[in-house]
């Protein structure tokens, strides 16, 4: 992290020194111990571990009597996988260059003087400031709206007190908001192992059909080229199912990414009331995005075409009946001719005495 390069840019550099100490995650200032990541970004251990926690639901804490040899989840800022070992995050390492910069930005920000910055007036009483909340219109509005205006009936409460509460529930929105984002992220990337198996196993079974096949061509072309084709329709069918998958999961996760960043976008803004403003229908669309993350999966051995295999140990007079089937249907059809040899030779033992 280039603070040095990033103060020099700025024309207030304690405040874009803020800005680079924010977790990424709980868009607080970072919270010690800070951790940072493979990838060199940091985050509070605390958010990270609710990360990896989300991620890998089965790990659990050090103390616990179960757990795994490690788990892994990618970084909020980077979606850099992360591996972890079996320590989880409390096997990474601190950074303690950061830690050092919030106690030294703490200590400089409790000696400065406070600043007036700008704030938001009163359309109707230009002279007052916006300093309450219509809870009963959910708008933010001033004292005098209160007590000679339009929300002289309605319920108000603190601007403060509101700017927190919705912070924190968009703060905890974002959150849920990234764990589903990495959810998705592994979910495609299963999916697109499953076309890549669904494809070797395709292609496998072709070639163990044209192998036993070429054994008796001449009597079977017509009937290989027949079921070749039915595996291909298969394939397509599952690989056409799976891409539309990865499609939706692809089209869900771009929304979320561009959602989130205009939630952090406007966590960014110090007003309260400016804040409040936008706040509301964000987090009607981050809560509307989480419903959304719930697509299609595919069933456990959905890529599997081991039903399209054959056993080609027939004699040739039966071949042109055979098809795809269970080894017990095959055994059935070969007890069938047998049953009917039989009856054919008692047959011809009968007439021979006739």
């Amino acid at each position: 992290m280039d603070y040095k390069s990033s103060l020099i840019q700025d024309g207030n550099p304690m405040e874009n020194l803020e800005k680079q100490l924010i977790c990424p995650i709980c868009l607080e200032m970072f919270t010690k111990p800070v951790v940072i990541l493979p990838c060199q970004h940091n985050l509070c251990r605390k958010c990270a571990n609710d990360i990896f926690q989300a991620a890998n639901p089965y790990w659990t804490s050090r103390s616990g009597s179960v757990s795994m040899s490690g788990g892994r989840f990618r970084c909020p800022s980077c979606r850099h996988e992360v591996i972890m070992d079996r320590h989880g995050v409390y096997g990474l390492q601190r950074n303690l260059l950061v830690e050092n910069i919030i106690d030294i930005y703490k200590q400089e920000c409790s000696s400065r003087p406070l600043q007036k910055g700008s704030h938001p007036m009163c359309k109707e009483h230009e002279d007052e400031k916006i300093n309450i909340y219509c809870l009963t219109c959910e708008v933010p509005t001033c004292s005098m709206c209160k007590v000679f205006g339009a929300h002289k009936a309605c319920e108000v409460a603190p601007l403060q007190s509101v700017f927190q509460g919705q912070k924190t529930e968009l703060s905890n929105r974002i959150s849920m908001l990234v764990a589903g984002n990495d959810r998705m992220q592994t979910i495609i990337t299963q999916l697109e192992d499953s076309c890549r198996v669904t494809k070797d196993n395709s292609h496998q079974v072709k070639e163990e059909l044209s192998q036993k096949f070429d054994v008796l061509y001449a009597i079977l072309d017509e009937k290989k080229s027949e079921l070749l084709q039915r595996i291909t329709r298969e394939q397509e069918e599952k690989l056409s199912f799976l891409e539309g998958l990865i499609q939706q999961y692809r089209e869900q996760l771009d929304k979320s990414t561009k959602l989130v960043e205009t939630a952090i976008q406007s966590l960014d803004e110090p007003g309260g009331a400016i804040f409040l403003l936008s706040a509301k229908q964000l987090i009607r669309s981050i809560v509307e995005a989480s419903k959304g993350c719930q697509l299609g999966k595919t069933e456990q051995g959905f890529e599997n075409m081991d039903y399209f295999t054959l056993n080609l140990e027939h004699i040739a007079d039966t071949l042109r009946a055979i098809d795809f089937g269970t080894d017990e249907e095959e055994e059935e059809f070969i007890e069938e001719e047998e049953d009917q040899e039989e009856e054919e030779a008692t047959e011809g033992k009968e007439e021979a005495h006739q």
